[in-house]
């Protein structure tokens, strides 16, 4: 459940996200859109804990959302617009970076030794399971030993995507990340967010496609940093 209160985002003097309130329940994809500016990359980076808020509250599953690490660490995943991708190293290895963050920082917060060799071989099989099996499902299985400076724009957002199903994340916050996608693979990346709904997780898309937007389970609109609602979830 992703729960934001009179949640309100300032750069300096710029209100870019103004008292905006909204629920969305596990199982459910709410789709954001509005023009550029409107606010909606603000939203989701607050909701991620990426962004501080001026004002308000952000809580997913109870916790309240204060910081990236924190986010991170509550399963709350975040695929940026851009695609955040580190250039200089392959697909596969952008893919297995928060992966195994996520197994360290399990491990200190268990205060677990590492140290156990038939254990840490059997977590790492399993992460390169899960990579490669993200990597197939958006299209991309043959392109993991590619580095991303090789990938085109549309492969380049489509490993951002597969990244973030990797993590199987509580909260999938999805920022344009069908932008640069042909009509086949934007339709394959909205099947796999609605998986990840279908899993359990509360999804929302921030988008300027109008298709994008009519099949989610709710649509909302942003401008100006305001938000209001066409279709309530």
């Amino acid at each position: 459940m992703i729960t934001v209160t009179n949640l309100s985002v300032a750069y300096g003097e710029v209100l870019a996200v103004a008292d905006v309130s909204l629920r969305v329940p596990p199982g459910c994809v709410l789709a954001v859109s509005g023009p550029s500016g409107a606010g909606k990359s603000s939203l989701l980076w607050a909701i991620a804990g990426a962004v501080r808020a001026s004002s308000g509250t952000v809580e997913v599953d109870g916790l309240t959302i204060t910081d990236r690490p924190a986010a991170a660490a509550h399963g709350v995943v975040l695929i940026p617009q851009g695609n955040g991708l580190a250039r200089v190293l392959t697909a596969r290895e952008n893919l297995s970076m928060p992966l195994l963050a996520d197994r360290a920082l399990t491990a200190v917060l268990a205060r677990r030794d590492e140290d156990d060799d038939e254990e840490r071989e059997h977590t790492l099989d399993t992460i390169d399971g899960t990579i490669e099996k993200a990597l197939k499902d958006v299209g991309l299985e043959d392109s993991g030993d590619h580095l991303v400076e090789e990938l085109s724009g549309g492969e380049q957002q489509r490993v951002a995507v597969a990244r973030g199903l990797a993590q199987q994340g509580r909260a999938i916050l999805a920022d344009e990340s069908t932008s640069e996608l042909d009509s086949t693979n934007r339709e394959r990346v909205l099947e796999l967010l609605r998986r990840e709904a279908d899993r359990g997780a509360a999804v929302i898309i921030a988008t300027h496609d109008p298709n994008v937007a009519a099949g989610a389970d709710g649509h909302a609109t942003m401008d100006e940093g305001r938000l209001s609602w066409e279709r309530r979830l």
